[in-house]
């Protein structure tokens, strides 16, 4: 299958084309405006690859992807945030599967209702969100609350590693909703509150204790109704250094309060100071989801998945999802036509060897009343 990777040679892209180069189901396309940039990732990959030229937003693109006779594209060019549907609609009208890595929550939210129809017509797939949300975190609540009657909460959070690559466009993205409210599942009811402010403990298996703050994404609108959730869902982003939270709630008071209209502009300078606090921080991040609610008895419980991922090799987890999911399609596996979000489309066990590729370890803690772990990887200890 030939598959074209929008962003091929980003932050997220090149990690993705790494993976898929290999593949001998696959003829890999590393796509960008820059062919020389493209050019350069190709000269280092194994397997069949090819770098192009290709600008998704041109009216032509869909005539490109023809030409190209691509069969698969895979969208790493973010932030999702303020996209329009303009790569996938051009997948579809040249008859080309779609995975992208969006976190956007009305990008993801909107996407199967908007682009159903057209990916039927094409007899193709759709699809939206192939990252860590909500890809992986619908995989992890489906493992932990298997067989139960009722979920009461589903609590996630992400604790990326200080020293992790950054790109510019994931921090234009999270600081697009910095103090903007944001409306959430809590009470068993619709509130707002706004993101990046009101830091809460979040506790960690393998990391020492965090700072989270509320982050606007998908799970949070897709997983009330999805898991018919009685209580809340909640989503926070825990940095390492926290000075560094500190400021993005400091950023969000001031949108609050109509000081700061545009966080976002600040992507860019943010970015590059960052690197002035990597000597605070470690090459140590990873995620928890905290899930509470009734067993196949109808007695309490309380689960908790984690996952720590050292060596700045975070990054590869957010990939893993289009990476699954282009192996499968390139593999000739039947999948449905349409427009979907990747909420379900993946099981926890699919993740498994991508997460001992990168010596990532995973555990299951049942919080109910103990703390007994039970390891679900065989990896070496982060």
């Amino acid at each position: 299958m030939r598959t074209l990777v929008l962003g091929g040679y980003g932050n997220f892209g090149a990690r993705i084309c790494r993976a898929l180069a290999g593949d001998p189901s696959i003829h890999l396309l590393v796509a960008g405006r820059n062919r020389d940039q493209a050019q350069q990732l190709v000269d280092t990959l194994d397997g069949t690859a090819s770098a192009v030229a290709v600008d998704f937003t041109a009216a032509d693109f869909a005539q490109t992807l023809r030409q190209l006779d691509v069969g698969l594209v895979v969208h790493a060019a973010g932030p999702f945030q303020q996209q329009s549907y303009a790569a996938a609609h051009a997948a579809a009208e040249a008859g080309a599967h779609y995975i992208d890595l969006a976190d956007g929550r009305r990008f993801v939210c909107d996407f199967p209702s908007a682009l159903d129809a057209q990916f039927q017509v094409a007899a193709r797939i759709g699809i939206t969100g192939a990252s860590t949300v909500p890809a992986l975190s619908s995989a992890v609540v489906e493992h932990l609350c298997a067989g139960w009657t009722a979920i009461d909460s589903i609590d996630i959070c992400i604790a990326p590693a200080q020293t992790a690559p950054r790109g510019k466009a994931t921090l234009a993205a999270v600081l697009s909703y910095c103090g903007e409210p944001i409306r959430i599942w809590r009470g068993g009811a619709w509130s707002q509150a706004p993101g990046w402010a009101s830091p809460e403990r979040v506790d960690f298996l393998r990391m020492r204790p965090r700072i989270g703050a509320l982050c606007d994404i998908p799970d949070l609108e897709l997983f009330p109704t999805h898991y018919a959730v009685r209580d809340r869902v909640m989503f926070r982003a825990a940095l390492e250094v926290g000075i560094t939270q500190r400021a993005f709630a400091l950023l969000a008071a001031l949108r609050a309060r109509g000081l700061l209209r545009r966080p976002e502009r600040l992507a860019g300078l943010l970015n590059r100071t960052a690197v002035a606090l990597d000597p605070l921080g470690t090459a140590l991040g990873g995620m928890v989801v905290r899930v509470e609610g009734l067993d196949g008895h109808g007695r309490p419980a309380r689960r908790a998945w984690h996952i720590a991922a050292d060596n700045d090799h975070g990054p590869e987890i957010p990939c893993m999802p289009a990476i699954l999911l282009a192996r499968r399609l390139a593999a000739g596996t039947a999948m449905p036509a349409g427009a979907f979000t990747a909420t379900g489309l993946l099981s926890l066990t699919e993740f498994q060897g991508e997460f001992a590729r990168w010596g990532m370890v995973t555990d299951i803690v049942d919080e109910t009343a103990t703390s007994t772990c039970e390891p679900i990887t065989d990896a070496t200890p982060a």
